[in-house]
């Protein structure tokens, strides 16, 4: 059994990264990230850095061509403005579930890539294929994308389309982003290695909606988050 693991360098890849080593060894593991035109590129830093730690192959691939017509504020390219505060508060203030941060069916892109280049990576093998996604990305449906009954999907259409060969593993899907944090800190995942800031600077600017989050989940964990 082989695992690869779609990691953005933030903290939920990266546990799910060290979920997959302790249990499969590195050697067995890979770790994929993917360039789309993100303005906080700076994850695929973090991303190298956590599999050098790991000691993991890890492989990058770009889709920035694919969203050169999407206006989401995550690109590089985008005209759109990056809302702060919470998730809860943009959807309150858009009067709709679809914000601003959203990339027109990222997941499904992405999974489908890493599905693709798992099963040439690992051709004699059976793979596991590690997504991050938790509940508190799909909470009022922020992002679809994330969502059990996607994730349930497109793990049945990669199960298919690979003959059996490769299984999605999302162990974190029913969980909140505490949950993942509790997780990590008992598998002593590096996070100070790790980058969920949307914007460029050189430390996280607090105020966006994933910086929010991720200081809430260390806050209710009871320790500080290692990376500030």
């Amino acid at each position: 059994m082989k695992a690869v693991v779609l990691s953005s360098g933030g903290v939920d890849s990266t546990t799910c990264l060290a979920i997959a080593v302790k249990k499969l060894g590195a050697e067995n593991v890979s770790a994929l990230s993917i360039f789309y035109g993100q303005r906080h590129a700076k994850e695929l830093q973090a991303a190298q850095a956590v599999a050098k730690f790991y000691g993991v192959n890890q492989y990058e691939l770009d889709a920035s061509e694919i969203f050169t017509h999407s206006h989401s504020a995550l690109l590089e390219t985008s005209t759109e403005s990056l809302e702060k505060g919470s998730y809860a508060a943009q959807k309150k203030k858009n009067r709709s579930p679809r914000i601003a941060t959203y990339v027109p069916f990222r997941n499904g892109l992405f999974l489908s890539m890493a599905a693709s280049f798992a099963d040439g990576l690992y051709e004699n093998d059976s793979v596991e294929l590690y997504v991050g996604v938790h509940s508190d990305d799909v909470t009022g449906d922020a992002y679809a994308d994330c969502s059990a009954k996607f994730i349930a999907s497109m793990s049945a259409a990669v199960r298919i389309g690979t003959y059996e060969k490769i299984r999605l593993v999302a162990p974190f899907l029913c969980e909140k982003k505490s949950d993942v944090v509790k997780v990590g800190l008992e598998l002593k995942v590096p996070y100070e290695l790790t980058w969920s800031c949307y914007e460029r600077g050189d430390k996280p600017c607090g105020q966006c909606a994933t910086c929010i989050d991720r200081a809430k989940a260390f806050e209710l964990n009871g320790v500080k988050d290692p990376a500030l």
